[in-house]
């Protein structure tokens, strides 16, 4: 597997104005390794995960995407996200979504759909907009579209949020299958014994701070 093989993350500091998010956090995230984060709301754990996919920038500090650099614009690529919100056209069909990601990626988007469809259980719905979804089929084209390029960093933020028990049992063999790719993944969720025994690292934050690591 090509693309990121580890994450160093050294003395991340954010602030917003007299806000500060973060007090000088550093990690480690391994290929083929769940990485777990876990903390009470406020904690700065979204704020992290922003940080990894390049979305926000520290205010000190920095993270290596090892052997790629400390280039945002050369690790995004090699990226798939899943954030509270799906970040899906909601007037474009599903299979366009999916489509649209996969042509940024410079996949063929045929070939590509045909290899999510089965994988997330993309039924006769993603031939509708997806405004008209549930909150089950939002998150398996969010999924689809997330994943599609298979990206070697692949974060998800409270990927369980709204899921009903099959839904949740999808998302963990979807984990489960990605860290068997040898993807480093990353969970933020705010149900952690779903992932703790599949996760071979954990980081927990209390106002900004890592207060207990392990792996």
């Amino acid at each position: 597997m090509t693309g990121i093989a580890r994450v160093v993350a050294k003395g991340l500091l954010k602030s917003y104005g007299p806000t500060v998010a973060l007090r000088g956090v550093s990690a480690t995230l391994e290929r083929a390794r769940l990485t777990l984060i876990e903390g009470a709301n406020g904690s700065g754990k979204s704020t992290l995960l922003g940080i990894l996919g390049t979305v926000v920038r520290p205010t000190s500090g920095h993270v290596v995407y090892e052997p790629i650099g400390d280039d945002p614009s050369a690790v995004r690529g090699e990226i798939g996200w899943l954030s509270h919100e799906t970040l899906c056209y909601p007037d474009l069909t599903g299979r366009r979504n999916v489509e649209l990601a996969a042509r940024l990626h410079g996949l063929d988007a045929r070939e590509a759909w045909a290899r999510v469809e089965e994988r997330f259980e993309l039924g006769s719905f993603s031939s509708r907009p997806v405004r008209t979804y549930s909150r089950g089929q939002r998150q398996r084209i969010a999924l689809a579209r997330a994943l599609v390029h298979e990206p070697s960093l692949v974060l998800l933020d409270e990927p369980t949020t709204g899921l009903d028990k099959h839904g949740v049992s999808r998302l963990l063999a979807m984990v489960n299958d990605e860290v068997s790719r040898g993807a480093a993944v990353v969970v933020v969720s705010h149900e952690p014994e779903l992932f703790r025994e599949r996760a071979g690292a954990r980081l927990v934050l209390e106002r900004g701070r890592v207060i207990d690591s392990q792996g």
